[in-house]
């Protein structure tokens, strides 16, 4: 019997008791108070998500419970009894497994060594590799993981590292699971299964906590929902007494009337000067030709299937990917009525900036910024790539106040490491540093990634003031909402071609997915 149903049967009975129970938590890291007065039950047999904007103390909540913090007040419970847990082995031991944000499998190890560290079978101090293997298949089989268990970690996709960890979390003989943003960096088919095994661990009688901005996963997955806002509880819900748009109200404290800002009309948009007119580019050798143009003044989206080519498109544009063959054009924004100029960017990345073309990568904390440097230096980098190697580099702390106050940063001084940055924070940092660098045109994978409810709508409004300033935006996403709410134009890709050119106002994801789905008929 699952626990909807005992609950609806027992009536006036007495209810099942909690399996945790926080009661008044707070911590505190120096004079930031990350978590105040916070209180949450959760029962097994469920899927208990603890949302909120960046910030709020998701994460924080959840490392406590996992023994990698402790409270500096308040009292966790576990099955009515209190515990200390001092350390993640502590946590561990006492029923609670926990898959972290930050990937911690070890890339020189193998996919068994990383599931079974720590817990390595031996016998008289020996490692007993035979039984190892054999432990780390069983397990890969009940995740429905199709991994070689002697594959080194290193040679991984990030998403196949994060259902090793998921591996890892899962193989302990825990009651109570903790997932910490677990499918950013998976693809469709690696969040199916992922969801699989939730609704698994919940049909065995676990607990999960499921922290998430995500609120299509929320409401898919999870039958409660706890928000936080600024280190407070702010709200503990049925997920079925909620909807989408009460949800973001609690989240970000008041009604989120439009996520996405307007757009602008026809008339405002024509006529404008072509940022990038492709005619013909051939990202890889052997590939497909394809063609599409980009407009100053209108954001136009890049969408579909996983691994149809939209990255390598973009990748090419930017210089990254060395593109097979091209033929681009394109106009300065400064002389919009001059000559359109030849554009290659085979010339490289450097070059592509110094022609105003800048790339926001998909993977903002591996491929765009430097975490450990202070947020000033990330946003200068823009700016040095146009200068020679014997130029004093330039300090213009009033440009550098003025973009932060556009962005509406949230940080406590530019000095502050961009690695301590929320993902929304970060993500602003990237379009910051393409701002002072001047650019009018962005390459922008993923444009939302990571980043809460709140910080999405100040990003799509910041790419829309920058194309309404005379800038152009390419997006790469993978929400096909996204794409339809954000831009003016959408482009679906298919085999490696754009296949369809469709105006956003009049899109819908049923007519993009066709577009995605259905081979042109000869």
């Amino acid at each position: 019997m699952s626990l909807e149903t005992a609950r609806a049967s027992a009536g006036t009975a007495t209810p099942l008791p909690p399996l945790i129970t926080v009661r008044n938590i707070g911590k505190t890291f120096g004079h930031t108070r990350a978590l105040h007065q916070v209180s949450l039950q959760g029962y097994a047999g469920s899927v208990h998500a603890i949302t909120g904007e960046n910030g709020a103390g998701k994460s924080t909540l959840m490392k406590l419970l996992a023994g990698v913090y402790q409270p500096d007040a308040g009292e966790l419970l576990i099955q009515g009894i209190a515990v200390h847990l001092h350390s993640p082995a502590a946590a561990r031991a006492a029923g609670v497994s926990t898959v972290f944000q930050e990937l911690t499998v070890l890339p020189n190890l193998t996919v068994a060594e990383n599931l079974l560290l720590g817990r390595e079978p031996t016998r008289g101090g020996w490692l007993q590799r035979t039984r190892m293997l054999a432990q780390a298949r069983e397990v890969l089989t009940h995740i429905g993981l199709d991994l070689d268990a002697e594959r080194a970690c290193g040679s991984l996709s990030v998403g196949e590292q994060q259902l090793v960890e998921i591996a890892k979390g899962v193989s302990t003989d825990a009651s109570v699971f903790i997932f910490d943003e677990p499918t950013a960096p998976l693809n469709r088919a690696e969040v199916d299964k992922l969801e699989a095994l939730i609704l698994r661990l919940k049909a065995q009688g676990k607990l999960v906590f499921y922290i998430s901005h995500r609120l299509d996963e929320i409401f898919r997955l999870c039958d409660t929902v706890t928000v936080l806002k600024d280190g407070q509880h702010v709200a503990t819900e049925p997920t079925k007494a909620l909807t989408h748009d009460r949800l973001i109200s609690l989240m970000v404290g008041r009604p989120l009337q439009a996520l996405f800002p307007p757009r602008a009309t026809a008339v405002a948009r024509e006529p404008a000067s072509v940022a990038l007119d492709v005619r013909s580019l051939t990202p890889v050798p052997g590939g497909p030709s394809t063609a599409l143009q980009l407009r100053r003044g209108e954001i136009v989206g890049i969408g579909g299937l996983e691994g149809q080519g939209q990255r390598e498109i973009v990748r090419a544009l930017a210089g990254v990917l060395y593109p097979h063959a091209c033929e681009i054009l394109r106009q300065v924004q400064h002389d919009p009525n001059g000559p359109a100029q030849a554009f290659d960017p085979r010339v490289g990345v450097v070059s592509v900036v110094q022609q105003g073309v800048g790339l926001i990568p998909e993977d903002r904390k591996l491929e765009g910024l430097y975490l450990d440097l202070p947020i000033a230096d990330n946003l200068w980098l823009g700016a040095l790539r146009s200068l020679g190697l014997m130029r004093v580099a330039p300090r213009d702390r009033g440009l550098l106040t003025g973009i932060t106050e556009r962005l509406q940063l949230r940080a406590s001084s530019l000095a502050q490491p961009a690695g301590e940055l929320s993902g929304g924070n970060q993500q602003k940092v990237m379009i910051g540093r393409w701002l002072v660098a001047g650019v009018d045109t962005l390459l922008i994978e993923q444009p939302t990634r990571g980043v809460d409810v709140g910080a999405k709508a100040e990003i799509y409004g910041l790419l829309r003031e920058f194309v309404n300033r005379g800038g152009a935006v390419l997006a790469v996403s993978s929400d096909l909402l996204e794409l339809i709410g954000l831009c003016d134009r959408v482009l679906m890709v298919r085999a490696g071609q754009v296949v369809g050119d469709v105006p956003a106002d009049t899109a819908t994801e049923e007519s993009l997915l066709a577009l995605a789905l259905v081979e042109a008929t000869p």
